[in-house]
């Protein structure tokens, strides 16, 4: 198959989170089984800036408001990879920061609407069989498809049903959208505003999430963010197939920025990164260290740890943060740390090579989100051997075995998150808990099976509905 992936970020160009991992991890596995994958990106400035092994491949005008806007597109290569398609269009994509609000209120949905365009036309004049979009940025690709009269058929991924791209109708005059399609029965309404994810939501051939506990999840109101009654209509329509994890690039085997590589079969080498780890961050080498790395953000439950820290303490644990993200609660850990100094260590900045040592470093990895799609964060951890301790939801559930490969809590509150480290301790102290290592280490994370199911889906879109 020929497969349009058009995503608004994908390493290397550009990260926020993780559909930036997907967004090459998928296209990646799909070419490994043999399929034409481009993956369909902006030029933003810093990438331009960043990447010279480009090379021009064609242009040409894409329909816009009062005539059309030129679209130049560029390919970058990497060997036995997904070839990347990097769309130029000075005017909307000469930014800093592609997510950010401006004094322009619909400028963010105007660009990305733009890039789907041009992404969407690319697309057939490439020739592609399936195009796969992702998130709101991209979701208006099958209403494009039907006001440009673009027979392709579309697949949606929801990375994050609360993000959605709502706007003031008025940006409809802005995108080249007919009014028409603001009120219709698939049309962009929500709520007063044009919702772009509605569109996709409500027009893709096929729908998919990042994991199956959080397909049934967003189908109820607690989870649904308002879109739970059309998902429900739309549920035969609708997968969730479980994100994997680049397992070349996680690898405690050859990971480079950790202080000694270590395997499933010499484990020991995990007490050196563990030591080394304490000792940069400035750490008690007594008890569990307890790590996370994560946006500091409500979604992922950083306040219920920040909460629950006192009592982590007590129980002879040090505790590590990497992150950045609410102002808030990068008070409060700053506030932590000087209230516990040698215990807790936080620092806020994105950074890989850190991040690495935090995962090859720690014994147990904290994610106590409200919800989550899928998270990368604990398979991740796994993969290095540090158990994690997650709330049960969403793709959390579908990675973690209770008391075999992790420890999961039931509720959204510090006393849950403290019953399970509870339990987490005690098992560090017993002799078995290096087989709980292994065991996480050995779990197959890997983009195979996922991407097989992808190709499926793929399939059902192409072929008659099936649903």
């Amino acid at each position: 198959m020929k497969i349009a992936f058009i995503a608004s970020e994908a390493n290397p160009y550009f990260k926020s989170g993780g559909l930036a991992d997907v967004a090459r991890s998928l296209p990646d596995a799909l070419v490994r089984n043999g399929h034409d994958v481009r993956i369909l990106h902006p030029m933003y400035g810093f990438v331009a800036s960043r990447f010279k092994d480009v090379r021009f491949e064609t242009e040409f005008e894409v329909p816009w408001t009062s005539g059309s806007r030129n679209a130049r597109f560029y390919l970058h290569t990497m060997e036995a990879r997904a070839t990347a398609v990097l769309i130029e269009q000075f005017t909307f994509f000469e930014v800093a920061e592609p997510y950010a609000a401006t004094v322009d209120p619909l400028a963010v949905g105007e660009r990305f609407a733009f890039f789907t365009r041009a992404a969407l036309h690319y697309a057939r004049w490439w020739g592609a069989d399936v195009v796969h979009v992702n998130d709101w940025q991209s979701a208006l690709a099958p209403l494009y498809a039907q006001v440009d009269d673009i027979d392709l058929p579309t697949v949606l991924s929801i990375h994050n049903l609360a993000y959605q791209g709502n706007f003031p109708p008025a940006i409809l005059d802005r995108i080249g959208v007919p009014r028409d399609y603001f009120r219709t029965e698939n049309g962009l309404e929500f709520y007063g505003h044009a919702s772009f994810l509605k569109a996709g939501l409500s027009l893709a051939d096929r729908l998919t999430t990042v994991s199956p506990t959080y397909a049934e999840e967003i189908q109820t109101p607690a989870y649904g963010a308002g879109f739970d009654g059309l998902l429900r209509s739309r549920r035969r329509s609708l997968h969730g197939i479980l994100n994997g994890i680049d397992v070349d690039t996680w690898n405690p085997a050859t990971d480079t920025a950790i202080a000694r590589p270590y395997t499933v079969r010499n484990i020991e080498g995990k007490e050196e990164n563990r030591a080394a780890l304490l000792k940069e961050l400035g750490l008690d080498s007594e008890g569990p260290l307890v790590v996370t790395v994560s946006r500091l953000a409500h979604q992922k439950g950083i306040d219920i740890l920040i909460a629950a820290l006192p009592h982590l303490i007590e129980m002879g644990a040090s505790v590590a943060v990497l992150g950045d993200g609410d102002f808030e609660m990068e008070q409060a850990f700053a506030r932590a740390q000087a209230q516990f100094p040698g215990r807790v260590a936080a620092l806020f900045r994105f950074d890989d090579a850190l991040s690495r040592r935090f995962y090859a470093g720690g014994d147990f990895f904290v994610m106590p989100s409200r919800y989550e799609p899928c998270g990368l964060g604990q398979m991740i951890a796994q993969r290095y051997g540090t158990v994690p301790i997650v709330r049960k939801t969403g793709g959390l559930v579908d990675t973690v075995e209770n008391n075999r490969t992790g420890f999961l809590f039931d509720e959204p509150e510090p006393a849950s998150l403290v019953k399970a480290a509870r339990r987490a301790f005690a098992a560090y102290h017993r002799s078995t808990f290096p087989t709980m290592r292994r065991r996480c280490m050995r779990l197959d994370r890997s983009w195979g099976r996922s991407a097989a199911r992808y190709e499926t889906v793929y399939r059902f879109a192409i072929g008659p509905d099936l649903g």
